[in-house]
């Protein structure tokens, strides 16, 4: 594995962080900061805010610099965010400290993909990617239970300072790893013309309706694992842990069958997704069976993730690629407040835990629908590019016999 893609896993493990460990880390700061626990909760929406605004405005900011170059200013913002939010002195403070930390995230994911394909062959770009993603399924499983164990034991504070001390160490690794070359300096104008091919869109609508089939069961899976299942509370962390687990094996696989079989494997694992809930929500009540499912819903669901993020670069079809691809890091989190929302909905009608898996699978299934929409317009876009240089190669052809 190149070095540039550890000091990019090593960022991306920070990001995720700084992104999930507020979670295990509610009751903490409420006390600390004297506010309820539903209110430190509106954290999580105002880091989703951050990364949807920063995603578009920080890349279209960086296209003229080299990737190396944004990346770093990214980690720097990240590091200053970090730091705010470990020294808040009041609620309001800490909000807008995780705001500010938050607009670096979907940059650094859309930039870091540009720069993770330049660093491999072209036919291993998805396995670039996904190396990078790993970084972000492991702080799931490492980073997000040290850390509520830091933060209930100690401080949250020192979560937080612990954190930007990872994203000094991933400004080190990138300088001292990652090639100044590795990626392409373009412009704005180039990389919004992007926006004008219609397969851009369907990979976007793929990623917001495909990976909200994800964030509908994933975002109420400790009541799903209780209440439903019938686990005891002291479970629900190792099972996430496990879940954790799944989402790495599939990052990484995700990444070698990416490469290999492209659209054609997001159409797959979108059916896949659907057929697990299916089974889930009529098997959820058997505790085993709900584990499984859980676990192996999570593997098929994250192995999507570095293809789409690579197949809308490709489909973007100019020099650095990198707007696009931060816009596909804003329709992830799109995804996770559309998926949370529909998940939220059903549950108010009384309808049961069940019914979060039934809208997931919906979402799976139309998100298939797309990825198919998608395929065959990038295979029309490919015919077409390939007959027009055929063209272009006719013509000189003929223009140099005339002269001959």
């Amino acid at each position: 594995m190149p070095r540039g893609l550890l000091a990019l896993a090593i960022g991306a493990f920070g990001i995720g962080t700084t992104e999930f460990v507020i979670m295990g880390m509610l009751p903490q700061v409420a006390a600390d900061l004297g506010v309820s626990v539903s209110a430190v909760g509106l954290l999580i929406s105002a880091y989703a805010i951050g990364v949807v605004i920063g995603a578009p405005t920080l890349t279209a900011l960086g296209v003229r610099f080299s990737p190396r170059q944004t990346l770093v200013a990214l980690m720097v913002v990240f590091v200053l965010g970090n730091a705010l939010s470990a020294l808040a002195p009041s609620y309001e403070t800490l909000v807008a400290a995780r705001v500010f930390t938050a607009l670096a995230h979907g940059s650094f994911f859309g930039v870091g993909a540009v720069a993770a394909r330049r660093l491999v062959a072209p036919e291993r770009a998805t396995q670039a990617i996904s190396l990078m993603i790993v970084g972000l399924t492991l702080a799931n499983v490492v980073g997000v239970p040290l850390g509520t164990f830091v933060a209930q034991q100690l401080s949250w504070r020192l979560v937080f300072g612990a954190i930007a001390v990872i994203g000094l160490g991933t400004i080190a690794g990138l300088l001292a790893w990652l090639p100044s070359g590795a990626g392409e300096r373009t412009d704005l104008r180039s990389e919004l013309a992007a926006f004008r091919r219609p397969q851009v869109w369907l990979v976007l609508g793929v990623t917001m309706v495909g990976f909200a089939a994800l964030f509908s069961v994933y975002s109420y899976v400790s009541p799903i694992l209780t209440d439903l299942a019938g686990l005891p509370e002291g479970w629900v962390t190792p099972v996430l842990a496990l879940f954790g687990v799944g989402t790495t094996v599939g990052t990484l696989a995700g990444g070698r069958l990416g490469d290999r079989f492209g659209t054609s494997f997001v159409v797959a694992g979108l059916l896949a997704s659907a057929v697990l809930l299916a089974a889930f929500a009529l098997l959820a009540r058997t505790p085993a069976a709900a584990i499984v499912l859980l676990v192996l819903f999570g593997a098929v669901a994250f192995a999507m993730g570095p293809v789409v993020q690579n197949g809308v670069i490709e489909a973007a079809r100019v020099p650095g690629g990198s707007l696009v691809s931060a816009a596909n890091q804003a329709a992830f989190n799109l995804a996770n407040a559309i998926g949370a929302a529909l998940g939220a909905l059903v549950l108010s009608l009384d309808l049961g835990y069940t019914a979060p898996m039934w809208v997931g699978a919906g979402l799976a299934l139309a998100g298939s629908a797309l990825a198919v929409v998608a395929r065959r317009t990038g295979r029309r876009e490919d015919q077409r590019v390939g007959a027009d240089v055929r063209v272009w190669r006719e013509t000189v052809a003929g223009r140099f016999d005339a002269a001959a």
